[in-house]
């Protein structure tokens, strides 16, 4: 904990890996993002700096190394050869220096400093907010318990589909797929990152053949199994689209978070009427470099802010890159309490299916998450029905503490999950 200051501050800890000594960069850094530039200025009085100038409130030094992770022309212009200095740091920033203004705290936290030349390596690890803070921004209006209440579901995940084909099929195609995956007992159903508004699909049309299927449904299941679809786009057309579901009777809309942007998201998220689902794709460009970005402790926290309710976190065993304990370790983030806001829901998918519940229940001690899987219920050799119950099946499994194939003797959906997919 840093030490105690009269100014109220939030608090932002990297990795920083240097050419010149921990100390000096964190300096450099506090100064940087704050009240400081390369040259005293005759406007920087004490009390300004006082006032507004950051804080460094720990340095904790790491083994250096004899190759920068990151170019630098104004290292090289230096001669500032190895070693290179690693350390983990932690600055504190005055909060008047921004106030709930979710651009300019990314501008702080996340700007120029990633930009300075005495820097090879950079990563936002953590972001620390008191509650009296993080209540100035829009926060998530549902969370957990809200999408429970909207969905139906309760004392068990939500289990979960990625329409498929992701793109190219048609309006009534896209009906007609609803419609099965809600007779085989769906909890919830998303578009694929990659349709929006297309020419071939035109959102308009596709809400306009969807809803009846799902208001059927919902007639007869006595509960509307949630549909997130995709109104990534502008933010008067995302406005307008959320409005169109809202009359509709729908309780989901999803956005591409990192494309649409912060700002969009928190003006959507203080318009808004039902969760946003917030889908990551692009998330590798912040974090597959270990010595540049951003951790996803850090990157929950930000949307968090922003007002998403459900954030992806990938899947265990999937086809993306991501270690699987880096994906438990996100879900745990989005379930943390943190700053007085609700915790997310996590989102697992990609290459999904009932063997991963155990795991996922073993690991969290939680079914508060959405497990989707898209070939793991679609592929299911016995039909669509089957698997939604293969991977509900799974989870009775997991949360009963019986082994997988011990519960699939007397449940065959999982049986030929397990006899199927295992030899995948």
């Amino acid at each position: 904990m840093p030490p105690a200051h009269p100014r109220a501050e939030f608090t932002a800890r990297y990795f920083v890996e240097s050419s010149v000594a921990s100390d000096k960069v964190a300096q450099v850094i506090a100064g940087e993002q704050s009240s400081g530039t390369f040259l005293a200025l005759p406007g920087e009085s004490d009390e300004l700096k006082e006032r507004s100038r950051a804080r460094v409130v720990g340095i904790e030094l790491l083994e250096p190394v004899s190759t920068p992770t990151l170019p630098s022309a104004y290292a090289e212009r230096r001669a500032q050869g190895g070693p290179y200095h690693r350390a983990e740091i932690e600055i504190a920033f005055p909060v008047d220096n921004v106030g709930p203004n979710l651009p300019s705290l990314l501008a702080t936290v996340a700007g120029n400093l990633f930009e300075l030349g005495e820097v090879t390596g950079l990563r936002l690890l953590d972001l620390a907010l008191s509650p009296a803070y993080a209540a100035g921004f829009a926060g998530p209006a549902f969370g957990i318990a809200g999408t429970r209440r909207l969905a139906g579901v309760h004392q068990r995940p939500l289990i979960g589909t990625i329409i498929k084909p992701s793109i190219g099929l048609t309006p009534a195609q896209t009906a007609e797929l609803v419609d099965s995956l809600c007779a085989a007992g769906i909890d919830f159903l998303k578009d694929d990152e990659l349709i929006a508004d297309p020419p071939y699909a035109p959102f308009d049309e596709r809400l306009r053949a969807v809803m009846p299927v799902l208001q059927r449904h919902a007639d007869r299941l006595g509960r509307m199994p949630m549909y997130a679809i995709n109104i990534s786009g502008g933010i008067d057309d995302m406005l307008r689209r959320h409005d169109a579901v809202l009359a509709a009777g729908g309780t989901c809309v999803m956005v591409s978070v990192n494309w649409v942007g912060f700002a969009a998201v928190e003006h959507l998220r203080r318009h808004a009427q039902l969760p946003l689902h917030g889908h990551r794709n692009g998330w590798g460009a912040f974090t597959r470099q270990a010595g540049l970005g951003f951790s996803f402790t850090a990157y929950q926290k930000l949307w968090r802010l922003a007002g998403v309710d459900h954030l992806h976190v990938n899947g265990l065993r999937s086809k993306f890159w991501e270690p699987d304990d880096s994906v438990i370790d996100s879900a745990r983030a989005c379930l943390a309490p943190w700053a007085g806001l609700q915790p997310l829901m996590p989102v697992f998918s990609s290459g999904q299916w009932a063997a991963q519940a155990p795991e996922l229940y073993s690991a969290l001690a939680s079914t508060d998450l959405m497990h989707l899987a898209g070939g793991g219920i679609i592929g299911h050799p016995d039909g669509i029905a089957a698997g939604v119950a293969s991977l509900r099946e799974g989870w009775e499994a997991a949360v009963a503490g019986v082994g997988l194939a011990s519960y699939a003797e007397t449940h065959p959906a999982l049986a030929r999950a397990l006899a199927h997919f295992g030899a995948l």
